[in-house]
């Protein structure tokens, strides 16, 4: 699979990748957000001028009463600002919505990720409300708030 937005290319994760993805998500600015996962299989490898920078992931729900498709993303700390985040979730959203036929998308970043927050809301995404004690945060152990977002396909910039 391979999907191409303005800026970056999302593909499948190669074996080869792993390495470079486990080293983004071990970066503080990453950390902050992203607990690592086992095993990166099933994500996007989100590549930029041929440099892999981070992995997006969506999740569906195929029930047709629920009907839905979620999305996760890091990137490399370094790239943080450009919008490079915007154009992947961007890219990723138009084939969820296009290709799969979601009407409707969520994401959930933390409450405090106010980066994430404004990046998502460029592709369209607005808040939906706070989720208390939301996840738990892998480097301390504590409970985070995080924010629900959702899309619907018609308000897909």
């Amino acid at each position: 699979m391979e999907l191409r937005g303005d800026e970056v290319v999302l593909r499948s994760v190669a074996g080869d990748d792993h390495e470079v993805l486990a080293g983004i998500v071990r970066e503080p600015e990453v950390a902050a957000w992203w607990s690592p996962p086992e095993d990166f299989g099933g994500m996007l490898a989100v590549v930029f001028e041929g440099e892999v920078i981070g992995a997006i992931q969506f999740d569906e729900e195929n029930d047709p009463e629920f009907r839905r498709a979620g999305i996760d993303i890091f990137l490399t700390a370094r790239l943080h600002g450009k919008g490079l985040g915007t154009d992947a979730v961007r890219t990723l959203a138009r084939w969820l919505v296009h290709e799969r036929g979601h009407h409707r998308l969520t994401i959930d970043p933390a409450a405090a990720n106010t980066a994430a927050i404004r990046s998502y809301g460029k592709v369209g995404f607005r808040p939906v409300g706070i989720m208390r004690a939301y996840a738990r945060d892998h480097r301390t152990g504590t409970w985070q708030d995080g924010l629900l977002m959702d899309l619907l396909a018609e308000e897909l910039t």
